[in-house]
């Protein structure tokens, strides 16, 4: 199994943007995921599992957010095509992508105000844990998901569903 949880998230508008910000992102979240899975390959048993992080922001249209979300929508065609690439070896290859988690780095560089959006535009009302999205990279990573490949199955509690 091979899970890539790599990513770096800064936001800007668009009349904001910077070469370097755009770089930095797509270096980062992009680039070093299909780097980092294309060297691990080799190591990779056939039937073995490929999981990268994605973000709520590949899918939704949050202000601030447009390069970093396009980084995690271009991970999430990349894990689509390494599906049909490499099914031949029986690999499945999923997104697990978080909504707003409680975190430290969330704690100690978030707003109360903003944990406070982001818990209002959340259905189920409340930040999700880090075990939750833990425990989604486990089923994927488990033989429970056998029949799963292809995926984004989003851990957000709702948000990016409506």
């Amino acid at each position: 199994m091979v899970f890539v949880n790599a990513g770096v998230g800064e936001g800007a508008v668009l009349e904001k943007v910077t070469e370097a910000h755009f770089d930095r992102l797509f270096d980062t979240n992009v680039k070093g995921v299909l780097f980092t899975v294309q060297k691990a390959l080799p190591l990779l048993n056939d039937g073995g599992s490929i999981i990268v992080t994605g973000a709520t922001s590949g899918s939704k249209g949050t202000p601030t957010s447009g390069v970093y979300g396009a980084t995690k929508a271009a991970i999430r065609c990349l894990v689509r095509v390494w599906t049909n690439e490499l099914k031949d070896r029986r690999i499945r290859s999923n997104v697990v992508s978080p909504g707003p988690i409680e975190t430290r780095i969330q704690q100690e560089s978030v707003s109360a105000d903003i944990r406070a959006r982001l818990v209002a535009t959340t259905p189920m009302g409340r930040l999700g844990r880090p075990e939750e999205v833990a425990k989604a990279v486990l089923f994927l990573a488990s033989d429970d998901s056998s029949f799963v490949t292809g995926i984004e199955l989003f851990v957000d509690g709702g948000r990016a569903q409506v």
